[in-house]
Parts: structure tokens; C-alpha cells; sequence
């Protein structure tokens, strides 16, 4: 069994970060999500991957290579042209075995794979949908199930009252190869829109389980904050680089930190990067590898990517800024999200 990570989206709501770069290959705590992703897909037992890429694929190609840095099999199916996620499966056929795993590759969550699976192996349908549970579900396709799980229709939007559940797709599936017969070749095609309902009508057993552990939406900068200030304070567990003090300071090595400098948890400083006197550093700051931060330097709530440079007496609050970006001095910046490219307030 393999697993398809989907990796081609545009990431338009993160630009400027994703301007030039796959969405999933945004870092998350100093590393690229998809890297994270691929650990952990491998620690459950995961060694063959089939990543569909559309959107800057040699930047995944590149990183990635044929996977054995990582001790897995890496192949590409490449996207011509935008085909939706049913499309993007339907595009990768021909390499995936005929029992696989999908997985929304801008989706960061710490799901356990083995209960989807024996779930699916259980009911012996075609399709079983990992589910999450929200609040809100007035923004979100939400499920409705019969009480063996079989997932019945899909309600696209409701009205909260209109709800006919709290669960929602979670972007991981368990799919047998013969589903893809209900796939048209060649053109964009909705999942959620068009063929897990066609697939309902046919009834060759699509059903739903909800997955347990931290998942959450990459897909705005507001999620995109919130998903490392979980991570610094440990609701999320995916794994923080560097040496933990024991306080919630993660310290990367070859690190200079000038005198009076103060590091406030949480916080995340990556390898080789140098800090100015009497700079305040956190609560809540992520700081990337290959830094430099000036003297006299403010920053909370923020999310820096390798290579910034950040000259003397600069206050940041809440901004995210990606590769090598450099500001001024003197500047005072509130939740901006800049790079190199272009910049946008949040």
C-alpha cells in the first residue's frame, strides 16, 4: 500500500509566502511541512509515496529528490493543468497500488493511520473518509452518516441549524484502485462535489471514521500563525528542532545570543543564528535558520523563514516573513506578512 500526498495547490491565500513556493512546502517550525509529513507517514510504516505536484513542482523535486535521504521511494505525477483533487488521483493511477492512501498534503495534523485503515479492511466498501470534528461547520462540506458509518450525502455549507453533523472531510482517505473507474480523465474534478456523491449514488461504500489527534488547515495566515503557537506550547506534538531548556526555549546549535539579550518562551531559534544586545525574543516567535537579528530588536508573535536579517531597534509583532527578507532599522511592523517578492497586511 502507498500513499499519494497531494501537493499542487496554489496556496492563494498565503501569498505573498507561496508567490513562488508549493504550499505544502512552507516550513513549519523550521522545516518544510511536507518533509514533516512524510516522517511521519514513514514512522507508521509508509515507505513508497507518490507526491502530485503542479504548482512550482521543482522546488518539491529538488528538496525531495527520489526520497532515499529519508529512507522511502519518492515519484511524481505532474499536473499539466489544474484538475481538483479527484483529478489529481485519477492523474497519479497508473503508480499507485491497488489499495492507497491519500493525503492533503497543506493539511497539518498528527493522525495514527492504522484505526483509518482497519476501519476500512472492516467494512469492506471502496472508500473510507478520515472525519474531523468542528464547531463551525457552516463553512465546510458537512457529512451525514447512517449508524455503521456509511457516509450518505454530503451537505455543502449549511445553516448551523441545518447541520446534519459537526464532521467534515479531514483530507485523508483510504481508497481501493477500482473507485477511480468513476473519475473522468483529462478535466478538473471535484471529490467532495462530484465523485464521492457519485460514488454514494452507486453504492460501492464510501464511509466515514473521526480521526483523533491534532489536524488543522494550513490554508489562511491566521491558521498559518496558529498552527506554531501550538506547536510552541506542545497542544500540537509534531517534533521542534533544537535542544529544549526544560522552560519552552528551543535553541538550534552555533547560536550567538549578545549580552542582555533575553529569549522569553515560547520560542523557537534555529541553527547559526546571531542576536543583537538587549534584544527581547518571544513569547512566541519562530525564528528560522541563518538569521541575523540586530540590537535592541523586538519580537513576539512572529514567524521568521532562514536567512532574515533584522536590523537594530525593530519592533515586530504577529508578522510572518519568508526567505531571506531584510528590513531597516527603526521600523515598527504589525501583522505583516512579507518576503522578498511582495508584502500584504494581514
Amino acid at each position: 500500500m502507498n500513499a499519494l500526498l497531494l501537493a499542487g495547490g496554489l496556496g492563494t491565500r498565503l501569498r505573498p509566502l507561496t508567490e513562488h513556493l508549493p504550499k505544502p512546502m512552507a516550513l513549519v517550525a523550521n522545516r518544510p511541512w511536507l518533509e514533516h509529513l512524510v516522517i511521519h507517514l514513514k514512522n507508521q510504516g509508509i515507505r513508497d509515496f507518490v507526491m502530485a505536484v503542479k504548482h512550482y513542482p521543482e522546488h518539491i523535486r529538488n528538496y525531495f529528490g527520489d526520497g532515499s535521504k529519508w529512507g522511502v521511494s519518492i515519484r511524481y505525477a505532474v499536473e499539466q493543468t489544474l484538475r481538483g483533487t479527484a483529478g489529481a488521483i485519477k492523474n497519479a493511477e497508473s503508480y499507485l497500488d491497488d489499495r492507497f492512501i491519500v493525503v492533503n498534503a497543506d493539511i497539518v495534523h498528527e493522525v495514527h493511520l492504522l484505526p483509518l485503515l482497519e476501519y476500512h479492511l472492516q467494512h469492506g466498501g471502496e472508500v473510507t473518509i478520515g472525519l474531523t470534528e468542528v464547531d463551525d461547520p457552516t463553512q465546510y462540506g458537512v457529512v451525514e452518516q447512517d449508524r455503521l458509518g456509511r457516509i450518505l450525502r454530503f451537505v455543502e455549507k449549511p445553516r448551523l441549524e441545518e447541520a446534519p453533523s459537526r464532521r467534515i472531510n479531514a483530507g485523508i482517505y483510504v481508497m481501493e484502485k477500482k473507485a477511480l473507474r468513476y473519475i473522468p480523465e483529462d478535466r478538473e474534478v471535484s471529490i467532495e462535489r462530484e465523485t464521492f456523491p457519485l460514488l454514494i449514488r452507486e453504492q460501492v461504500g464510501v464511509y466515514g471514521q473521526v480521526i483523533s489527534g491534532y489536524w488543522m488547515d494550513m490554508g489562511t495566515k491566521e491558521r498559518y500563525r496558529k498552527i506554531h503557537w501550538d506547536l510552541l506550547n506542545r497542544t500540537c506534538r509534531l517534533p521542534i528542532p533544537g535542544r529544549e531548556n526544560g522552560s519552552g526555549i528551543w535553541l538550534g546549535d552555533d547560536c550567538e545570543v549578545g549580552p542582555g539579550a533575553l529569549l522569553v518562551p515560547p520560542v523557537l531559534i534555529g541553527n547559526n543564528v546571531k542576536i543583537g544586545e538587549r534584544s527581547i525574543i518571544g513569547p512566541f516567535a519562530v525564528i528560522g535558520d541563518d538569521c541575523e537579528i540586530g540590537r535592541h530588536v523586538r519580537c513576539s508573535e512572529t514567524i521568521m523563514w532562514d536567512r532574515c536579517k533584522i536590523n537594530d531597534a525593530i519592533h515586530l509583532n504577529n508578522c510572518i516573513f519568508g526567505y531571506g527578507l531584510e528590513l531597516g532599522s527603526r521600523q515598527i511592523l504589525h501583522e505583516a506578512v512579507m518576503n522578498r517578492m511582495g508584502a500584504m497586511q494581514a
